[in-house]
């Protein structure tokens, strides 16, 4: 929202201000939830069951799930921050890449090729997210960079 304001008034330093506060904003915030997931997934998982089983498969998975959080919210922001700019079209096309060409495929053969389980499947869908929120930031870094035009539209 911040970056669609900075884009009306014409202001590319807020433009770029914008995104690097959200990014940097979204990216402490899940810092400290992979920390959670990381030090504490039992007392979590705990809040939900009681069987050991299901403890001991949750952990892993939390782990997994706590390694991606800096990378999901990445995308997330990134992908508002590029609507702000204009470019629906790219964030669509990397999350279709990232997720159902590389993550998909990866999330199914690590599962039951390699015969992972649920760790599998996270571990691939956790490796398109990852490659689909690099992207985004490396694409919101690009298209604000000092001295490239994003008002290539007048305003409304």
């Amino acid at each position: 929202m911040r970056t669609g304001q900075a884009i009306g008034r014409r202001d590319q330093t807020g433009v770029r201000l914008a995104g690097k506060c959200g990014l940097y904003l979204a990216s402490a915030f899940m810092l400290v939830a992979s920390a959670a997931y990381v030090v504490a997934p039992r007392l979590l998982l705990g809040i939900f069951t009681t069987d050991e089983s299901v403890l001991r498969v949750g952990t892993t998975v939390l782990l997994v799930y706590g390694a991606l959080q800096l990378f999901d919210a990445w995308q997330v922001v990134a992908t508002g921050a590029l609507r702000g700019l204009g470019d629906t079209r790219t964030p669509m096309v990397l999350n279709i890449v990232g997720h159902w060409i590389i993550g998909l495929p990866l999330a199914y053969w690590f599962c039951f090729a390699r015969g992972w389980g649920v760790v599998g499947l996270w571990l691939g869908l956790s490796i398109g997210l990852t490659i689909v929120g690099v992207a985004l930031v490396a694409l919101w870094h690009t298209k604000t960079t000092p001295g490239v035009v994003v008002f290539d539209k007048p305003p409304l």
